[in-house]
């Protein structure tokens, strides 16, 4: 049986990769400070063993890591808005824990090692859809921590023969995202603002796109990923390869719960990218990824499942 390390195991993604990974019935070990994981994302899933602590702790990690056959590195300080107003934490635990949840793997024998890496890096480039040739412009210190972790999962392949890959998430939604941060997604922020009858709040015009990609896509890509043999530090782009405005969100959120509640506009937002598309190509030729859930339906999930926590 496979052991499985899932840094920031409490965090959205982190918590569901732990549970489909325990559903085949691998062993799972999770290591979270609950910065901003929660709690309550484990509910169902107490089969892991929890190392509670930092990332950038070693002593901790090598704990949690002892073991260990590969690693899904999702632990981070999350939010494109939270880096600007706060570089030096997001620097300290996207670039930092990452080099020390690497040297870890190297010093412990970890086979392989897939990163939760991001869109943003490719900042507001013009030409779409984004391919992983194109040059990176990331325009955040979110971004360019986030970039700089594929820097470093390139270089430990390359010098010290992990296996790595780091997965380019294009706007992650689903059940169990946490609406109530300042820093929420924008879609649990929407379908729970409109659940209560209130007008969302669009940064910008709303005609800013987006290529959003459903949990269950995600997933798939990290499994997918875990299974695949010689990966050597490549860069995968994980998303629908579809994009739909903000605008037409909230059209689509309207539908689902059968209402008619206009947004509110605000001046954009430093950092913000306008529009977002993904070239998936790279990632179906290497490692077989193709996406099972697109936007409609996976809203239409995501609207029930927080119509069912408002209700309980």
């Amino acid at each position: 049986m496979a052991r499985y390390l899932v840094t920031g195991g409490g965090g959205f993604i982190g918590s569901s990769i732990t549970e489909a990974l325990l559903a085949r019935g691998d062993s799972v070990v999770i290591i979270d400070n609950f910065a901003t994981g929660r709690r309550e994302n484990l509910k169902g899933i107490e089969a892991a063993t929890l190392v509670e602590g930092d990332i950038c702790d070693e002593a901790t990690l090598r704990r949690a890591m002892e073991g260990v056959d590969c690693v899904f590195h999702e632990a981070a300080i999350p939010s494109v808005a939270r880096s600007v107003e706060a570089p030096i934490p997001s620097d300290r635990t996207n670039v930092g824990g990452t080099v020390m949840v690497l040297e870890s793997a190297r010093r412990l024998g970890v086979k392989k090692v897939v990163y939760a890496a991001s869109s943003s890096a490719y900042g507001d480039t013009p030409t779409l859809p984004k391919r992983e040739d194109m040059s990176t412009s990331p325009l955040s210190p979110y971004a360019v921590s986030k970039l700089a972790g594929e820097h470093y999962l390139r270089v430990f392949a390359q010098l010290y023969g992990i296996e790595t890959l780091s997965l380019r998430y294009f706007n992650v939604f689903g059940p169990r995202q946490d609406p109530a941060s300042e820093y929420a997604a924008v879609i649990p922020r929407f379908i729970t603002k409109m659940l209560r009858g209130e007008r969302p709040t669009i940064f910008g015009d709303g005609e800013q796109t987006r290529d959003f990609c459903f949990i269950e896509n995600v997933l798939s890509a990290n499994l997918l990923a875990a299974a695949t043999p010689g990966l050597r530090g490549q860069v995968v782009n994980v998303a629908c390869g579809r994009r739909i405005s903000l605008n037409d969100l909230v059209a689509g959120i309207n539908k689902a719960l059968g209402t008619s509640i206009e947004p509110i506009y605000a001046e954009g937002r430093a950092g913000d990218v306008k529009h977002s598309l993904a070239d998936i190509s790279a990632a179906k030729s290497l490692i077989g990824y193709e996406p099972k859930v697109h936007i409609e339906e996976g809203l239409a999930q995501t609207v029930a499942h927080f119509q069912r926590i408002t209700r309980t």
